[in-house]
């Protein structure tokens, strides 16, 4: 009993050495404070030091590893209780002489003048994860390394998930719309999520907790009824907006939401007769900006297939252009109302996405691209820029850029056409016509159908 209680205390001294080693080996690479703290992540260790702390290390571990041998294979059972803990006494300064050794060898945060390209002047970390405090957006930035230790399918060493710049100056919205609990239903925050987006935190990180849906969930309506059809109120999550349903959203009621689209939602008097019919003719020049959608077009017979439509709206241009054979796909953020939710619900592919985004579609690939009363006068022009040579970048060549009804302030007209000038397309329809729907006369609708060139010219 004597000889196994010693083997039992011995064992316990050696986990003893164990952890101070691991702790002396932390603190050669890192302060106590770097643990805690997130501006010093990356504190310098000086080279000249680290291979003699490192030879020291393994020397340490060689000796731990002998003296485990020798309890395993029974050396020290023929000994007496006195011999054992003299023997141990002597392992035990021998070890600590060596971690004292190496905290020697190691960096002196406080007093350290070397300084390192990776160390700011001001301490910060250059890693991303290091700037925030919530444990859900810090495993989410970091580097994810492969599990087989080679390149993936994709040829890359790891996945670098991505959030948007403007994130780190959204700090606190961010941690409290990643603070969650793993595997529960998410909280009702669409709201802040799309506050963060519109604020340049574009894209949003993933998140590991379950999307709320609303309580009674129906069953959507037949594609052939849904297209014309008020969906089922039970179907969106009405938090966030004054309208609780649909029949107040088509009827106006409170006139708020997105008043460039206060009537979208109704259906049967406001959108039906859209592209279709001509609509908002100027009395004075029997004039509208508004092109239909067949003689559109007939401009490329057959060869309009796929788009994109960047608007504001309930996907009434996607749902006409379905009937002409053509797959819209209709691009919008839920601006006063559930603009999302009531694409889909007809039957339409919603594209959940703001103006900061670059589009998620490769070069070439769109038959065409249509924007209606969106980026209007109020959007910066180094911004159109930006925004008209993506849009370039997803056109195939001989698509169609379809500017439908941009108005601005008549003297800013010159400087906006010139920027859509700046592409070089063709001209097929451009038409310039007086906005009518207020007693101020300054205002002009622009509207064009433009052709992307072959490239180079």
């Amino acid at each position: 009993m004597g000889t196994w209680k010693s083997v039992n205390r011995t064992i316990f001294i050696l986990g003893i050495c164990a952890l101070l080693v691991s702790v002396a080996t932390l603190s050669g690479s890192y302060s106590f404070r770097s643990l805690l703290v997130t501006n010093s992540f990356c504190d310098y260790v000086n080279p000249l030091n680290e291979g003699e702390a490192r030879m020291n290390f393994e020397v340490v571990i060689r000796k731990i590893r002998q003296e485990m041998d020798e309890l395993k294979n029974g050396t020290l059972k023929e000994s007496s209780l006195s011999e054992i803990l003299l023997r141990h006494s002597a392992f035990l300064a021998d070890i600590l002489g060596l971690i004292e050794s190496m905290q020697a060898l190691g960096p002196d945060v406080e007093n350290a003048t070397v300084d390192h390209p990776l160390v700011k002047l001001n301490h910060q970390s250059d890693v991303p994860a290091d700037y925030f405090l919530i444990e859900e957006i810090r495993k989410y930035v970091r580097v994810k390394p492969n599990r087989l230790g080679k390149q993936n399918f994709m040829g890359a060493n790891g996945t670098f998930t991505s959030i948007g710049h403007a994130c780190f100056a959204m700090k606190e919205e961010l941690e409290e719309y990643m603070d969650y609990d793993v595997g529960e239903i998410c909280n009702d925050d669409w709201k802040l999520a799309q506050k963060l987006m519109v604020h340049g935190c574009d894209p949003l990180p993933r998140r590991r907790c379950l999307a709320r849906a609303p309580r009674l969930y129906t069953q959507p309506f037949p594609i052939n009824e849904s297209i014309w059809k008020l969906p089922d109120d039970r179907n969106v999550r009405w938090s966030g907006y004054r309208c609780k349903n649909f029949t107040c959203l088509a009827n106006n009621g409170t006139r708020k939401g997105f008043f460039k689209c206060a009537d979208c939602f109704n259906l049967t008097h406001h959108e039906m007769p859209r592209w279709i019919q001509p609509t908002d003719l100027d009395p004075e020049t029997n004039t509208t900006a508004d092109f239909l959608i067949p003689e559109v077009l007939k401009i490329k017979p057959g060869e309009v297939r796929i788009g994109l439509d960047f608007s504001v709206g309930t996907g009434t241009f996607a749902a006409r252009m379905r009937e002409f054979n053509v797959t819209i796909v209709s691009a919008t953020i839920n601006l006063g109302a559930p603009f999302n939710e009531m694409i889909a619900l007809r039957g339409l592919v919603p594209l959940y996405l703001s103006i900061n985004q670059r589009l998620p579609f490769f070069d070439n690939t769109l038959d065409l691209i249509h924007t209606t009363r969106f980026l209007d006068g109020w959007i910066d022009f180094v911004l159109l820029d930006f925004v008209l040579f993506d849009w370039d970048r997803v056109l195939r060549p001989g698509g169609l850029l379809w500017i439908d009804s941009f108005f601005c302030l008549k003297e800013d007209l010159e400087d906006y056409m010139e920027a859509f000038k700046v592409l070089r397309y063709r001209k097929h329809k451009w038409v310039v016509v007086p906005k009518r729907d207020k007693d101020d006369d300054r205002e002009v609708f622009f509207s064009a159908v433009l052709e992307k060139p072959p490239r180079p010219f």
